[in-house]
């Protein structure tokens, strides 16, 4: 009765501009790490992208809560608006801690594995990207929404395994010989894996507003 009642008053659709307006900084912020891990020249460029981008998604996580305070009428459940824009600023959160261990040990080159992975990183960006309008509508387009959070799922999948084998290629190559290399390299796969785990955070998120709204 309640869901019937929301959808014969006005909403405030504001949300979905700032969410979109999110997703795009996050998408900008996994672009710039993809380069990053790329290595040549630019490295402190991207970096300062990332540290500027986390700084812009910041300031729109603050408008969505302040947006949900204000709002009469939200396009969905308040706590999910929330969890929602919460797990998306994880995710550039994520890579902006990467960017400071990058600094702090001073990395100028990366392993294929993170290059992999932060090709993934992009991958799941830009799906979440493209499924952030779609809840604008959620009832239209409720199995497109579950395909691009299964895909998500399935690409976290994927990066636990370059985590898993980076880990082993580190240790054969430095194990005996070089600690610190391996200490300095198994924080940036487990950095690299935590930015997929909180992409899989906000797919499971979109599914719990999808199953809870259609």
């Amino acid at each position: 009765m309640l869901a019937w009642f929301r959808k014969l008053l006005p909403r405030e659709d504001r949300f979905f501009d700032l969410f979109a307006h999110h997703s795009r900084t996050v998408v900008g912020a996994a672009e710039a790490l993809e380069k990053l891990l790329a290595g040549g020249s630019d490295l402190e460029k991207h970096c300062d992208r990332i540290v500027a981008l986390e700084d812009e998604a910041d300031n729109i996580t603050r408008d969505v809560l302040l947006a949900v305070r204000r709002s009469f009428i939200t396009p969905f459940d308040r706590g999910d608006i929330k969890d929602l824009i919460q797990s998306m600023d994880d995710a550039i959160d994520m890579m902006h801690k990467t960017v400071k261990t990058i600094r702090l040990f001073e990395q100028k080159t990366f392993d294929p594995g993170m290059q992999e992975m932060g090709t993934i990183v992009v991958q799941a960006a830009h799906l979440i990207a493209e499924a952030i309008p779609l809840l604008d509508r959620i009832g239209a387009n409720h199995g497109r929404l579950i395909a691009i959070a299964e895909e998500v799922t399935r690409i976290e999948g994927r990066s636990d395994e370059l985590h898993d084998q980076g880990l082993k290629d580190l240790f054969r190559r430095h194990g005996a010989n070089n600690a610190m290399a391996y200490i300095i390299g198994s924080e940036i796969y487990g950095e690299l894996e935590k930015v997929v785990d909180r992409f899989e955070d906000v797919a499971n998120e979109i599914s719990g507003i999808v199953i809870e709204n259609v």
